[in-house]
């Protein structure tokens, strides 16, 4: 049963999959084709052609690798200096310009010529190039409301877990008592597992970080305490002791291994599903966002111990970068948790959405092949011909970028070197649902 529940796991994963390439590649076809460009083929996937149909002049089809997909757009880049769309070099770096431009060229009509993408204007063509990864972006956020709003994520509450007897500073890591810690506050006040806290110092704690954020700010004060318990409201009073606390970010979140001195009441708070509101939604979805950049940033960084990860004997830390198959794995255990269902599709869908997430910025890099890299090629052209036009001077025309080919082919070639680490540190080493 487990196995069958990991290879179902798996299945949603891909359908999530196909289904967020398809999104993807759905907005540059649609965008290209309200301004006109011819596109010759819509594909998800690469490799061998399973299935395809043509409609109108469009062959749409799937292909037998879901790793990616495309759309084939006709002139994708200009004709050279002299006109030519096709000519040959004994230079292996202006070969490749000349196989980029010869491929832009490949299925060219009669009346194709003014439905070519480098005729559109620079505007046009950073929208048919946007428009990908902002279907990722859109279909990250819906996924996230969905799951936010409709189903909930597991948190900290303002129902009180269990109660410390004494005061220990959290950076001590010990959880016995000894004869000189002094009792706890939540202890001395009577607080008893299963309250839970209603208000604090007579301000309401609708939830766990408002709770968490007036105790930390109350040290030596005496405060009324309100608790629901057993159907009843009772207060009490409670005397904030001063503690070791971990430090807090501006987001929230717990920094471990970064402590500071604030004020400690002395219990732990029950965890459950809490559903969000938007604003809620809103400010989470925000945070992961930074957190995603922060993580792009960073990647170079986490490179050595990926590596070592994958051919050596370190450890696969759960903030390591992983690709399909990891997150497919991921997927398949989610399914065997034993967690409601309800829990189970919701973490699934996070992990769409997260991927999708991690598509849209990595998209966004201004780099060739992505779409980032033709977004800055056709922006520069707008920053040329308008400077021209300003100073008057004859217009550039339009930005070769064929001519960035070759260092499109190096940052392809470590993209694939860095996928093909990824994909080792996978199988070898996977990250694992702790």
């Amino acid at each position: 049963m487990t196995t069958l529940m990991f290879i179902l796991g798996i299945v949603v994963f891909a359908v999530g999959l196909l289904v967020s390439i398809a999104w993807h590649e759905l907005g540059h076809l649609s965008t290209a084709k309200l301004f006109g460009i011819r596109v010759p083929q819509y594909m998800v996937g690469f490799g061998p052609t399973i299935w395809s149909r043509n409609k109108g002049e469009t062959e749409y089809g799937i292909k037998a690798v879901p790793l990616g997909g495309y759309i084939r757009m006709i002139g994708m880049f200009p004709p050279d200096e002299a006109g030519r769309v096709s000519a040959r070099s004994t230079s292996p770096w202006r070969g490749m310009i000349e196989d980029a431009r010869s491929a832009a060229f490949e299925e060219l009509k009669a009346g194709d010529e003014t439905r070519m993408f480098y005729t559109r204007k620079p505007w046009k063509r950073v929208i048919v190039m946007f428009a990908g990864p902002f279907m990722n972006l859109i279909l990250a956020i819906g996924l996230f409301l969905t799951v936010l709003m409709g189903f909930g994520i597991q948190q900290q509450t303002t129902t009180v877990a269990s109660v410390s007897p004494c005061i220990i500073a959290q950076s001590q890591h010990r959880d016995s008592c000894r004869k000189s810690d002094p009792a706890s506050p939540a202890a001395a006040a009577g607080m008893l597992a299963r309250d839970r806290i209603v208000s604090f110092g007579g301000k309401p704690t609708p939830d766990w970080n408002t709770l968490s954020d007036l105790i930390r700010d109350s040290a030596g004060r005496t405060v009324p305490i309100v608790v629901q318990r057993d159907g009843k409201q009772l207060t009490l009073h409670a005397t904030i002791a001063t503690n070791q606390v971990t430090r807090k970010d501006s987001s929230g979140t717990y920094v471990q291994g970064e402590y500071v001195k604030a004020g400690f009441l002395g219990f732990s708070a029950a965890t459950g599903v809490v559903k969000q509101d938007f604003g809620q939604s809103v400010t989470w979805m925000t945070d992961r966002v930074g957190d995603a950049v922060d993580s792009l940033v960073a990647l170079p960084g986490k490179i050595p111990a990926l590596w070592n990860a994958a051919f050596g004997n370190g450890p696969r830390e759960p903030d390591s970068p992983m690709g399909i198959v990891g997150a497919a794995r991921v997927t398949g255990e989610i399914a065997t948790l034993h967690i409601p269902a309800s829990q189970q599709l919701a973490m699934a869908l996070f992990v769409v959405a997260g991927f999708n997430l991690s598509l849209f910025l990595f998209n966004m890099l201004p780099l060739l092949p992505l779409d980032g890299g033709h977004i800055a090629g056709a922006l520069w052209e707008s920053l040329r011909r308008n400077v021209a036009r300003v100073l008057r001077r004859p217009d550039p025309g339009p930005f070769d970028v064929a001519r960035l080919m070759p260092v499109a082919y190096v940052v392809a070639g470590i993209f694939v070197c860095f996928t093909i680490l990824v994909l080792v540190a996978d199988i070898v080493n996977p990250v694992k649902i702790s």
